[in-house]
């Protein structure tokens, strides 16, 4: 009786605790890189609320993920461990299959455990907001790892909802096939053609919020999810959205012919074969512009989305009391490089949105410190002041949220898979790829990364300081790891890219 006595005042004592808390608003978005017009990565982004949240908080300039690629990149971020100690590189295996992390205490459980209700939908782990094959929608390997992931004792959130990803469709692609066949995501344009934005898995994901923000209960905290799919491909966005862009090539980023011929073999293995189509394609085939004004087109409308989570903030009475945080998984390339998608360790792969506001967060801040998305789970600690751990392999951000000229202790580290590693400072970005093959690039006076001046012999100092912050722990992949897992044999000169052995000599895929 008496222990039973200590558990229940145990228990009261903490929820008194996390009444006083404030809450999360946690909004993830996919493939969002840096057009976001606050961040300047294009000139023509027209992102408003995501900018009025800016103004009155601190955004990141400056911020990377951790890997270029959904699953990875989320784990990492929700773990607080680097892909290179989880050796989570691909699309799979969900990371509770593997035993040593089935039991890890993620982001969401470890604000459960502090009192919070945790509530999310949408892609906030790379299948969906329980993670594993998603709400619902796993098919395949996916929908194994799903069922695994059901079978432990550690739910990602309390409660969950299966809304999210494309939505409507249109009856058949708008850009026919790529190269690599009727790959259905591979597809972008204007749909629906209504103007309804309703039938969109993102108007659905913010309308769930929504609801679950006015009506959570007002004795205890709140850490609330919603993941974006976004400007992911397909790239569906309706008309309105695309009326925001010129149709015409002033909409274009800049790039530079032939941008590949200082930049090793190596780099080009990380992408080597992908459904997402190189420049030379889309060119070709009259798709560039279309591409980027589609980008840019489900960009403004997943920041309308997010304007309606800050409204119903509002008309909850919770706005004050409430930490906003809003992050993209990885970056995107749309034609420089002369390619598309992910899968690179420059800035158009790496550089992403993060932003905080709210309670204990200083407004108005710009900070050009490097930052990880690792960072997100001990500084999200830090600014409720639960219990911290000591096993987060990020660095708090409170530092540079009070006083954002605030010196990091570190340069932001993005890996690609085991031995390929980008480091960036704010004025360098320095590759090293498994091959031992580098990059370096003034990020100053060579924002676009069009000059490799790894050889020149004056930056040979350079290079060994950021060479000191290549990851300690680089493990290979884990088991069961497949989709854009790429390693590489020394002995043999030879890389593996999706079960495939690539040799010095082969043509780069084109």
């Amino acid at each position: 009786m008496k222990a039973i006595l200590t558990l229940l005042l145990f228990a009261l004592g903490s929820s008194l605790l996390a009444a006083d808390k404030p809450n999360i608003l946690f909004i993830a978005i996919d493939d969002q890189n840096d057009w976001i017009g606050h961040l300047g990565g294009h000139p023509m982004a027209k992102t408003p609320n995501m900018d009025k949240l800016a103004a009155r908080g601190t955004t990141f300039t400056n911020a990377h993920c951790n890997m270029p690629l959904c699953n990875p990149s989320r784990t990492s971020l929700m773990l607080g461990l680097r892909p290179t100690t989880t050796g989570i590189y691909g699309l799979s295996p969900w990371f509770r299959t593997l035993p040593q992390w089935k039991d890890r205490v993620a982001l969401p459980q470890h604000f459960a455990n502090h009192g919070y209700l945790t509530a999310a939908t949408g892609k906030v782990y790379h299948g969906g907001s329980g993670g594993g094959g998603g709400a619902g929608k796993g098919k395949g390997k996916k929908a194994k790892d799903k069922a695994a992931a059901a079978t432990t004792d550690t739910p990602e959130f309390q409660v969950t909802a299966p809304y999210g990803g494309v939505g409507t469709k249109p009856p058949k692609k708008l850009i026919g096939d790529t190269p690599m066949g009727n790959n259905q995501l591979m597809d972008w344009g204007v749909w629906p053609l209504d103007n309804d934005d309703t039938g969109k898995g993102d108007y659905q994901v913010a309308s769930w919020t929504a609801e679950q923000i006015k009506s959570a209960p007002k004795d205890k905290p709140f850490f609330i999810a919603a993941g974006f799919f976004l400007p992911h491909v397909p790239c569906y966005a309706t008309q309105k959205w695309f009326d925001l862009y010129p149709d015409d090539d002033s909409v274009l980023p800049k790039i530079l012919e032939n941008d590949r011929a200082d930049t090793p073999r190596f780099s080009w293995y990380l992408h080597w074969s992908l459904p997402e189509p190189r420049l030379k394609w889309v060119k070709e085939h009259n798709q560039w512009r279309n591409l980027v004004r589609s980008y840019l087109a489900c960009t403004s409308f997943v920041d309308s989305q997010i304007g309606r989570l800050l409204t119903a903030l509002e008309e909850a009475g919770v706005a004050d009391n409430t930490i906003v945080v809003i992050w993209g998984d990885h970056g995107w390339h749309l034609g420089e490089k002369e390619i598309t998608g992910k899968n690179s360790l420059w800035d158009r792969g790496t550089k992403v949105p993060l932003i905080f506001a709210g309670p204990g967060v200083k407004s108005g801040q710009r900070c050009n410190q490097p930052a990880e998305l690792l960072d997100i789970y001990p500084t999200l600690i830090e600014l409720t002041g639960v219990t911290k751990r000591d096993d987060l392999e990020g660095l708090s951000l409170l530092p540079q949220l009070q006083d954002a000229s605030t010196k990091r202790e570190r340069p932001a580290i993005t890996s690609h898979n085991q031995g390929n590693h980008g480091i960036r400072s704010e004025k360098w970005r320095y590759i090293h790829y498994a091959d031992g093959t580098e990059e370096l690039y003034d990020m100053v006076n060579d924002p676009n990364e069009w000059t490799n001046v790894a050889s020149k012999p004056e930056n040979a100092s350079v290079i060994e300081e950021h060479k000191k912050w290549l990851p300690k722990i680089d493990v290979p992949p884990a088991p069961n790891s497949a989709s854009r897992v790429l390693t590489y044999d020394k002995k043999t000169d030879e890389a593996v890219w999706e079960g495939a052995t690539v040799k010095r000599a082969d043509p780069i895929p084109q």
